[in-house]
């Protein structure tokens, strides 16, 4: 079957909501309150507003671009440790390499906390944690009339957990397979007796070894916030969160694959020696001010720093070698890296809204400051390492290392939005919105003066969209986006044929949410349409100079349903169809992440298929979970195939007096498979073989 979990699917979300209204719609409430979660999908599931679609608490529904928010509860159901757990639950996004990710057939790696820039693990190599959010947000197609420079794909937002009004203390400890083990002490609530004041204190560490050879990874997570309501109309949150991440035997790369994706050794392998590791120390300190001027005008303030520094010292494969001369690849070469990633920055965003009847009018503002360094050692030293019997024995103090880069790029965006939400009468609902952008960036090369070189950059980018209530069962959108993406200061040099246009991008999309069985089913259906241009590629008449000819369509079709089959089950269901393709590129030096001569993009999946469904017990005080996700065959940057797979993950939970208690086994038939492929040197990425997650919580 090609779609191997599509047709049980259908069935899960069909049959048994012909018996919706039976026997179970005779539980009384006191019954349904005995839960952990009630399993309402609409209650738990679903959230009904969100800023990630206007920079205002705006419906979902009257927000003309597809938006989808995972809850805490989802999150905690889904025993999601980090962002990857939780993408069979956004469709149109799956994992790329490393940090990023696909978003409708374009690869971004830029996330926003709160609504504002300031991401710790950017430019590095480490997938955020989730321990302290308490919400993802994700806006699909382009969002730079709201946000600025960006990928076309879409954008997430972590909302992060804030000081509570009611006393919230637990204790949570974890324990697992291949050495993992967790604990926890969060503590939330009020200061003083009227609650003005509130705290929160979150404290966090695991550790876990792995089925990859020399790895292992050890996380700590600090998390402190203080709220203040300085008035009735007034509050001042200020937050801070200190990050370190050590991973050792990283940066783990992949397996090297034949043409056709099939694994070329056994999935313990690992180009990394035990002595390797990618470490990551990182701050953010936050700071936001809320504050109602009048019944009818609201601003806000947020400043946002963030630094981070990672260090990586690996050995990197560089290709398949024959070392017996019988005509089979036995082995790969490596070379070894020793790297300093610095990010430092600041973000600055603020709000005033306007709440004038049928109108609500935005003037929105933004500042962002960033500053990267770059310094790069590398040696061509290390030996071959055997596919089949390798040896880990390399001497790194014998190597003699060579300075690649040294570097730093400082980059600043400004943009000015304005934005009117206007309710036309009481069904339409129209939004217009323009950006005006500016960029600048400074690029000193430490080794060699003359690749300096310093660029900016305006542009403007639009919105406009519209939503209808046809009835209480349909509500229909449509919206046109644009996107704006600045060109490297390092490529706008005279020497490479510069300056150039910023790459531009622009979305038409249309959709329709519906709502069915006395809102029992929920069946939300976008179709889009995404041109992305200026891409710079190299001159087919001169290698030394660059020209903007690329150009990139994705084009494609989204479902999402959230179910109420019964009171007690629930189901969240979405499913992405994705073609994206190069319309313009030099043939002789294509795109960055095309897969050769398909002219697809690499880890772009036609199809994704994911799946979440819980059924309560009331009667134990418990609940199962089970979710499965399938992904189609992708392809990497050489055209090498990436198996299509399907993994399938199960959870269970009780509740006893004060504690709660989680099992949760991921990848439940220990499926063997890649998450995506890079190139033909590094192969394709493993996904985690069979992990089982124990936990207890106590709330005080």
């Amino acid at each position: 079957m090609k779609y191997p979990i599509l047709s049980s699917s259908l069935l899960l979300l069909s049959v048994p909501l012909m018996a919706a209204s039976n026997d179970n719609d005779n539980l009384s409430d006191e019954q349904l309150d005995t839960l952990i979660v009630t399993g309402r999908a609409l209650s738990h599931y679903k959230e009904e507003t969100a800023t990630i679609g206007s920079r205002t608490d705006t419906q979902i529904d009257k927000t003309p671009q597809s938006v989808q928010v995972l809850t805490e509860t989802l999150i905690e159901d889904q025993a999601a440790h980090q962002v990857t757990d939780l993408y069979r639950s956004i469709s149109g996004v799956s994992q790329d390499n490393v940090s990023t990710v696909t978003f409708r057939g374009f690869h971004q790696d830029e996330q926003l906390y709160d609504g504002m820039r300031g991401n710790p693990y950017k430019e590095f190599f480490t997938v955020p944690q989730l321990v302290n959010v308490e919400e993802v947000q994700a806006i699909k197609g382009p969002a730079g009339a709201l946000y600025g420079a960006g990928e076309p794909g879409g954008v997430i937002n972590y909302v992060s957990k804030k000081p509570t009004y009611e006393p919230e203390t637990f204790i949570k400890l974890g324990a697992g397979n291949k050495d993992y083990h967790s604990a926890q002490f969060s503590s939330s609530g009020p200061v003083n007796e009227d609650a003005s004041q509130r705290y929160r204190i979150s404290l966090y560490q695991d550790e876990s070894g792995s089925y990859r050879n020399n790895v292992d990874q050890d996380n700590q997570n600090i998390d402190l916030g203080y709220a203040w309501d300085i008035s009735d109309d007034s509050t001042l949150t200020v937050q801070y969160t200190n990050i370190d991440q050590t991973l050792h035997g990283a940066r783990l790369r992949g397996i090297p694959t034949d043409d056709d994706g099939n694994f070329l050794a056994d999935d313990s392998w690992n180009a990394n020696e035990p002595g390797d590791y990618q470490a990551l120390d990182a701050e953010t300190f936050q700071a936001k001010l809320e504050q109602y001027l009048n019944e009818t005008v609201s601003w806000d303030l947020g400043v946002r720093y963030y630094r981070g520094e990672e260090t990586q010292k690996y050995h990197e494969s560089l290709g398949l070698t024959d070392t017996d001369g019988d005509g089979v690849n036995d082995a790969v070469r490596r070379q070894y890296r020793d790297q300093l990633r610095t990010n430092e920055g600041v973000s600055v965003s603020s709000n005033l809204i306007f709440d004038l009847n049928d109108h609500t009018f935005l003037i929105g503002t933004d500042f962002t400051r960033n500053t990267y360094d770059y310094l790069y050692y590398r040696s061509n030293d290390p030996a071959t390492l055997s596919l089949v019997n390798p040896v880990y024995d390399a001497d790194v103090s014998s190597y003699t290392m060579s300075l690649r880069t040294n570097s730093q790029t400082v980059s600043q965006q400004l943009g000015l939005l304005l934005q009117d939400q206007w309710a036309a009468t009481d069904k339409l609902d129209l939004v217009a919105g323009v950006r005006l952008n500016y960029f600048e960036q400074d690029f000193v090369d430490n080794t060699n003066s003359s690749n300096n070189a310093d660029y900016s950059d305006q542009g403007v980018d639009t919105r406009v969209g519209a939503t209808y209530q046809l009835n209480q069962h349909i509500k229909p959108y449509t919206s046109f986006s644009t996107g704006y993406q600045p060109q490297s200061a390092s490529d706008q040099q005279a020497s490479s044929g510069g300056s150039f246009d910023a790459e531009e991008s622009q979305q038409m999309e249309a959709g329709v949410r519906t709502y069915w069985l006395d809102n029992r089913l929920n069946v939300n259906f976008a179709v889009y349409h995404i041109i992305r241009e200026n891409i710079l590629q190299e001159d087919p008449n001169d290698s030394d100079l660059l020209i903007a000819l690329g150009k990139v369509r994705s084009q494609g079709a989204e479902i999402d349903v959230l179910a109420d089959i019964t009171n007690r089950w629930v189901a969240n269901l979405s499913y992405a169809y994705n073609d994206t393709v190069i319309k313009d590129a030099n043939a002789d030096d294509g795109i960055q992440f095309a897969a050769g001569d398909s002219r697809r993009f690499s880890n772009s999946p036609l199809h994704q298929l994911g799946l979440w469904t819980r059924y309560d017990l009331p009667s134990l005080s418990s609940s199962v979970s089970v979710g499965a996700e399938y992904v189609s065959q992708q392809y990497n940057r050489d055209h090498q195939k990436v198996k299509p797979c399907t993994v399938y993950d199960a959870t269970w939970q009780t509740k006893v007096d004060a504690w709660t208690l989680q099992a949760t086994i991921k990848n439940l038939t220990d499926e063997i498979y890649a998450t995506s492929g890079f190139n033909s040197n590094i192969g394709s990425n493993l996904g985690e073989r069979r992990r089982v997650y124990l936990s207890a919580q106590y709330d005080f």
